[in-house]
């Protein structure tokens, strides 16, 4: 799971992407609220943890933008402003969640499980899927007619994001992004290796989908 990190303290910010980056998350920080903008405008997390104030642009001010150009992502305000007023104020901008300063890390965690409709107890049927794959994020490991497979980080990265768009084309460039960052200078070779993993991990499983190559435009997810 891809999670944007807004916040402009610069040891809660370090603090937070450590941890979250050792519970599995792949982490883009930043430090002020146009940068936020940016990389929340690329489309390719999975959540948005946005400190209330930032420089440049407040963190409302980049809720509001995010919504009104229909951006759906969840978002979970972080902040120090905790009257029942504050809190009301960022739910009705369109917040999933609004956590106050200082918190547990374990209520973070939680809070984004719920926002992504995630539960950290979850049965196979419940697990993300498409057509006759299951993909188990805590565990990396893929599930199909045949069996299961385990997947190293990066695969299953990849995996997650094919599930979640099963039958459309993805772009080359928007699986970069999605499992390198947008910061990343990973060279469009290792792309293609991933891509040859994959395919051989749902062979492995038995599965009947196929990682097909839409020519000129990037890969779709699809049956047979």
């Amino acid at each position: 799971m891809r999670v944007l990190l807004a916040e402009d303290d610069k040891k809660l910010n370090e603090s937070l992407t450590t941890q979250l980056a050792a519970k599995g998350f792949d982490v883009d920080s930043c430090y002020d609220g146009e940068e936020a903008l940016y990389y929340a405008e690329q489309n390719i997390h999975d959540v948005i943890l946005l400190d209330r104030m930032l420089p440049h642009m407040d963190g409302t001010s980049v809720l509001t933008k995010l919504r009104q150009q229909g951006n759906g992502i969840p978002i979970i305000l972080i902040t120090a402003l905790g009257t029942l007023n504050d809190k009301v104020t960022g739910l009705n901008l369109g917040a999933d969640d609004y956590l106050v300063k200082p918190f547990a890390f374990e209520e973070l965690l939680a809070r984004i499980q719920c926002v992504t409709r995630r539960s950290p107890i979850i049965s196979q049927t419940d697990l993300p899927g498409y057509c006759d794959i299951r993909f188990d994020e805590s565990t990396n490991t893929l599930t199909g007619p045949d069996g299961s497979c385990s997947c190293s980080r990066r695969e299953g990265a990849m995996i997650e994001v094919l599930i979640k768009n099963g039958g459309q084309t993805l772009s080359r460039n928007l699986l970069l992004l999605k499992i390198w960052g947008p910061d990343s200078n990973v060279e469009e070779g290792n792309l293609d290796n991933y891509i040859y993993f994959v395919r051989r991990r749902l062979k492995a499983v038995g599965s009947r989908l196929n990682l097909r190559t839409i020519r000129g435009i990037g890969y779709c997810l699809m049956e047979e």
